[in-house]
């Protein structure tokens, strides 16, 4: 069986507070790690998401 183009990846905030979105990346063309400013809120303004492993 083929492995996936496409990996589950979790963007976590940078502000400290725990939320994390959870997205789809191509791992064939972005090989290196994502970075997103999005929306938190918990922090209630626009941060950094790095991405991380889902456990």
């Amino acid at each position: 069986m083929a492995k996936p183009t496409t990996i589950k990846i979790r963007l976590n905030s940078t502000a400290g507070t725990g939320f994390f979105y959870v997205t789809r990346k191509n791992a064939r063309t972005m090989t290196e790690k994502m970075s997103v400013r999005k929306y938190d809120p918990v922090a209630r303004k626009h941060v950094e998401f790095k991405e991380g492993k889902i456990k």
